[in-house]
Parts: structure tokens; sequence; C-alpha cells
């Protein structure tokens, strides 16, 4: 991990870019982070749309998860960004574009090709991001998972044993094969949900909810559409990340 840029923001928040391999990401702490006092860590996922046009969403929820004592941090999805781009992924993306256009149904093929490629690929690189930002001095576990895609958080849950808890986004479709990783999962779960999400098989959400094998999990489903998440939906979620890594 090499540092490529620092800041410090008007509430006091640190942070700094770096580059992990060609992997650009950007990690925030609070003041109070030091090696004799390391803070847990909260690692923010989101949808492939590229960090600059998601930094504004995200620098907010990082400095919400900073305010409650964690450090954030995230990194660019595959195929995002600057990075080189999935010519099938990109493809599958155009199809399902012209599906939903046609007002049709989705097709699980389609599905299929657009996120479990981004999943395969997403989550071993997330690892290699938790194992540099815990090596980090001011930053210790618990750690958590937080954000979309729903599939890469379902993945880390099941695979990577230092995420403690996880608040998942409810609203990108859903391949067919994580429902049978869904019943893996263990740890405890906040999920979101925008009830009119319109670009979110609602159903299939309900139906991924019911498939967690956790035993504390709760569903917090709100009226409204996808960017229309109420702040105190937000504050719950950070209430449970509280519980659960302090």
């Amino acid at each position: 991990m090499h540092f490529t840029s620092e800041q410090r923001l008007d509430d006091g928040v640190l942070e700094r870019g770096f580059t992990l391999g060609d992997i650009p990401g950007i990690l925030w702490t609070p003041a109070s982070a030091s090696a004799s006092a390391p803070v847990p860590l909260i690692l923010l996922g989101h949808p492939p749309l590229g960090l600059d046009k998601m930094y504004p969403r995200l620098v907010a929820r990082a400095r919400d998860a900073v305010a409650d004592g964690f450090a954030a941090a995230t990194i660019e999805l595959p195929g995002s960004g600057d990075r080189p781009r999935l010519a099938a992924v990109d493809q599958a993306r155009a199809d399902l574009r012209r599906a939903m256009q046609a007002g049709g149904p989705v097709g699980e093929e389609i599905v299929d090709r657009l996120v479990l490629p981004l999943v395969d690929r997403a989550v071993p690189e997330w690892q290699a991001a938790l194992d540099a930002l815990l090596a980090l001095p001011g930053i210790g576990g618990p750690v958590g998972y937080s954000g979309g895609v729903i599939s890469i958080g379902t993945r880390l849950a099941v695979v990577e044993p230092r995420i403690s808890a996880a608040v998942l986004f409810a609203g990108s479709l859903v391949p067919r094969i994580m429902f049978e990783e869904a019943r893996q999962v263990t740890i405890p779960l906040h999920v979101l949900l925008q009830w009119d999400d319109e670009g979110n098989d609602r159903q299939a959400s309900l139906d991924l909810f019911d498939a967690f094998g956790s035993q504390e999990k709760t569903l917090h489903a709100n009226m409204g559409g996808h960017t229309g998440v109420p702040q105190f939906a937000g504050d719950a979620a950070a209430q449970f990340f509280t519980r659960h890594l302090k």
C-alpha cells in the first residue's frame, strides 16, 4: 500500500488516498487513532460507478463513521474508474439496460454475467486491502462491511472471518447462486431496503434476506426510491455497528 495524497477535512477527519498495486482507494481516520489506541474499521462498499462519482456519498458515510469512532476505507471496484474495463461485464450491463427499457423480465443469465465476475474479482481485492489496512498503526479490529454490491458483501461475509458484522444495501440484482452462499452467512446483519427502488427486484431482496443464515438479522425497509434513504435509517445502521464493533 502506497499513500498518494493526504488532507485534513474541516471536521478533523484525516483523508488519505492510496494505491494497492493498481487499485486506488481512500482511507479516513479520526484524529484520535494511534498505535496505542487503534480504532475499529468499516469497509465502505459501493456500486461500480467509479470513486470519483461516488466520492460525495462515500465521504459523507465516512465522516459519520469517523464521528462514531471508526476508521473507514474503500477501494475502486474492478472495471470502474480508471481501472481496465471488463468487456464481458460491460456487455452484460448493456444487455441489462436493453431488457429493462423493453419492459421485459431480466433473465438470470444476464444477472450472472453482470454480477458474478465482479464478485469473483472484487472479494479477493477487498481481502488484500484488509490485510494492508489492519497492518497500519491506529487501525485494529473488529471490522465491519457497509454497503453494496450486496452480492460482494454476502461473499465477504462467508469467506472473510475478520468481518464481524455487516450492513448490506439491497439494491442490486442477485444471481441465484448467491442465495446458497447467503445460507452460509452467520455474522450479525442489518439490511437496508428501499421499498420502491426502481432498479431493484424487491421480492428477490426479501428472498435473499430470508436466506441469510445469521441468527441476528434485521431488515430495515423504507418507502421511497434508490436515493431516498432517510437519515434515521443511517442512524439505525450506525447504532448497529456501535453495538457489534465496540
